[in-house]
């Protein structure tokens, strides 16, 4: 469209690391083409910081004050690239802000896991198409993926990674009981299933929730009431336990100031960090996760990490789908790559990470 103003807000979040330099590319080509002008919001500076003259940093939204009580000015600081990096780098990293070459600390896994089978995937097929009718025929979905198999394994991370379009949230979807199969098939070790039966998918939705608990890759699509408070408890109260954890959650992930917020009015990030909480109250043992730290800034990113490794040394598995190499180096344990999406009968393995 040739624009004369071109505003992205977090336009590479989601992206695999081919994909973000792809878009940040052919964004440079388009100002080189137009000389249009770029604004762009991002807490990860160094895949723009080449691109644009100036950086500008924003108080945090309660300490610009309002018009009813102005406070100082919204603009922390306004410079060129370079000069604001050296400059304020250690007040930018205090903030939350992805400096380049700077990783947040994070907590250490101290155990790792009992390695008790929870969850098999063999031979596995999936997609998000239906069977169809033809005449007296059922045509069943063509597969995105197929050849899959992977284990999962109490206390123990599995990353699930690939490019933009494999089918890797496909794939997490089936392996939490959310699609069928299209071929193959997905199990429940005794220990997990407890007697609802081996097959997740058939299990009813309070079974589900207290073993497997899925945070998908669209915040909104698992929000159920129009306050934060009442997502948080939804799960809890189904299930009769639970709500001693909701003050816990609201506190390490930061959302104790949006209790009365509807989740929907919410930033990306905010609904990322709830839509994450909503399944932890729950206390599932396998947590099936679709690119959990979008939109996070360093400091939320690094205290989710945190809380995960936590988690994972208590015992509960975490299967991630996620670009994000640095928080994979924090969970640790197996990765589990799919190739681009096809036709065939390549055979997918998880290996040590």
């Amino acid at each position: 469209m040739r624009p004369g103003l071109i505003l992205l807000d977090e336009p590479t979040a989601n992206l695999d690391p081919a994909g973000v330099l792809e878009v940040r590319d052919a964004v440079g080509r388009c100002l080189d083409k137009t000389g249009a002008t770029l604004v762009v919001v991002e807490h990860r500076v160094s895949v723009w910081k080449d691109l644009v003259d100036r950086i500008v940093v924003l108080q945090p939204g309660s300490a610009a004050g309002s018009a009813a009580s102005p406070a100082t000015s919204a603009v922390l600081l306004d410079g060129p690239p370079d000069q604001v990096l050296a400059e304020a780098r250690d007040m930018l990293i205090g903030a939350g802000v992805w400096v380049p070459g700077y990783v947040p600390a994070t907590r250490r896994r101290v155990s790792a896991g009992s390695g008790d089978l929870l969850l098999a995937a063999e031979d596995l097929a999936v997609s998000r198409e239906r069977p169809r009718r033809r005449g007296f025929r059922t045509i069943p979905p063509v597969p995105v993926q197929q050849g899959i198999t992977a284990l999962v394994r109490s206390g123990q991370a599995l990353t699930v990674t690939g490019p933009n379009g494999a089918g890797k949230s496909t794939f997490a979807l089936t392996l939490a009981g959310l699609l069928a199969p299209v071929a193959g098939k997905v199990s429940a070790a005794v220990e997990l299933s407890e007697g609802a039966g081996i097959d997740p998918f058939k299990w009813k939705a309070n079974q589900l929730i207290s073993r497997i608990g899925t945070v998908f890759q669209e915040p909104e699509h698992q929000f159920v009431t129009g306050r934060v408070l009442d997502e948080l408890m939804f799960g809890p109260r189904h299930l009769g336990h639970g709500e001693e954890r909701v003050d816990e959650l609201l506190e390490r992930l930061r959302l104790t100031h949006l209790v009365d917020a509807n989740p929907y009015t919410l930033s990306g990030g905010e609904k990322r960090r709830l839509s994450v909480a909503t399944v932890l109250a729950a206390h599932p043992r396998v947590l099936v996760l679709d690119e959990p730290t979008f939109g996070q800034d360093a400091n939320t990113w690094a205290e989710l990490a945190s809380f995960l490794s936590e988690l994972l040394d208590a015992g509960t598995s975490v299967v991630s789908v996620t670009h994000d190499q640095e928080f994979s180096a924090v969970l640790g344990g197996a990765e589990l790559r799919l190739g681009p999406a096809s036709r065939g009968g390549a055979r997918q393995e998880a290996g040590a990470a």
